[in-house]
């Protein structure tokens, strides 16, 4: 019997837990993509907060830092005629540490050069004074 109550709540706990991942995993979700909609309509002013201080970026060009980025987007040098994101998964470090891991395709061009596109992306999020930002964001070319 007590065999049978402690397997239960090792059920409900790990219920409990998978329900938390799915939430987050939505809220997470659902911020990558008001930041894919950001970029195409170049709204720097979502970056501002959706973007930790200490953010990197690493493309192409290598490294880049928050400040670089909002001028980046607030240019008019990158057209995003379209884009598509899917096959999200998300993997939990701790309390207040995700990655945030997809796939992306997007039709952009950038200073009249094509972005590389499909690529699978690395979206790093820290939870700071109760509010989640992306602290890291990658993107790695793939295969067509």
């Amino acid at each position: 019997m007590k065999t049978s109550i402690a397997l239960l709540a090792l059920m409900f706990l790990g219920l409990g837990q998978s329900s938390q991942k799915a939430a987050l995993q939505d809220k997470l979700v659902g911020m990558e993509k008001q930041s894919w909609e950001a970029w195409k309509n170049r709204d720097a002013n979502f970056f501002k907060d959706f973007l930790s201080d200490d953010h990197v970026e690493v493309g192409l060009g290598g490294p880049t830092n928050k400040t670089t980025v909002l001028a980046g987007v607030a240019s008019p040098a990158c057209v995003v005629k379209n884009y598509a994101i899917d096959h999200f998964e998300l993997t939990v470090f701790d309390a207040n540490t995700a990655v945030l891991t997809y796939h992306a395709a997007q039709d952009t061009t950038c200073a009249g050069t094509p972005v590389p596109s499909p690529v699978w992306v690395s979206s790093l999020f820290v939870q700071r004074d109760g509010k989640w930002r992306n602290a890291l964001y990658q993107q790695s070319p793939t295969p067509k």
